[in-house]
């Protein structure tokens, strides 16, 4: 495999996840499941573009509460809300259906239910209000929490079969076991720069992927493409939670 097509695979990735320009990829163009292993760094561009908003909105004078509101938006368009849609069409359908043929419907209408504001609403509130503390997280921690949760994305594609026979999580499923490892190794080096944090970050980040993970198995029968989204947003939360949980120490 050449480094040209590699690179394709990285660039269709991002063209996947994000609303940032990758230009036209060359003929012939990588498969879904060739780019995933690819997906977690997808989240160095997006966790720069995080970072950088926050960090420019405190210089400026911002409240920190403020700054990490324009930081949340700046990450939602760049990813054109993949991920929020995904989550808000997951609540709805694992909630508001009967059966597992009903689920599947619910989260392919585009209409949004009561389940799924709540769970925006959650979701945004609670990464902004972690956000939104006087010391603002490093560029590091910014992409760890981006990678590592990107990655937990690509680790349920890659454990849990298709609920469907069609979309996302169908097309991606020939990707193979391997496509684990590179983003494993930069979440690695990323822990690393990020200091003595990233371990206990990294844990509380894994455990609601994992109940995502369990809800798709036992009410849908597998993974989705909002089954990955949700993952990669409620991993994303966690972490930011987590972060803020020990920047503030134990309470006194």
């Amino acid at each position: 495999m050449s480094l040209g097509h590699r690179v394709d695979e990285a660039r269709l990735a991002l063209a996947m996840l994000s609303r940032l320009p990758v230009g036209r990829l060359r003929d012939p163009a990588p498969g879904l499941g060739q780019a995933s292993w690819a997906y977690p760094l997808a989240g160095l561009p997006l966790g720069l573009i995080g970072w950088a908003v926050l960090h420019a909105a405190l210089a400026i004078g911002l409240a920190p509460l403020a700054a990490a509101l324009l930081c949340v938006l700046a990450m939602v368009m760049a990813t054109g809300a993949l991920h929020h849609d995904g989550l808000a069409d997951f609540a709805d359908g694992i909630w508001g259906g009967h059966d597992r043929a009903r689920r599947l419907e619910i989260m392919r209408d585009s209409r949004i239910g009561s389940y799924g504001v709540i769970a925006l609403a959650l979701a945004l509130g609670l990464e902004a209000a972690a956000l939104g503390q006087p010391h603002a997280p490093s560029l590091a921690t910014f992409l760890l929490v981006a990678v590592a949760s990107r990655l937990a994305m690509l680790a349920l594609l890659l454990r849990l079969p298709p609920a469907r026979s069609d979309g996302l999580g169908h097309m991606t499923t020939q990707a193979s076991p391997a496509a684990i490892l590179p983003g494993a190794l930069l979440v690695l080096a990323l822990a690393f720069g990020a200091g003595p944090a990233s371990p206990v970050i990294l844990a509380v980040m894994a455990l609601p992927p994992l109940i995502v993970a369990r809800l798709a198995m036992r009410r849908l029968g597998g993974q989705t493409g909002d089954v990955l989204g949700a993952a990669q947003l409620v991993a994303e939360v966690a972490g930011w939670l987590a972060w803020s949980a020990l920047l503030a120490g134990p309470a006194t």
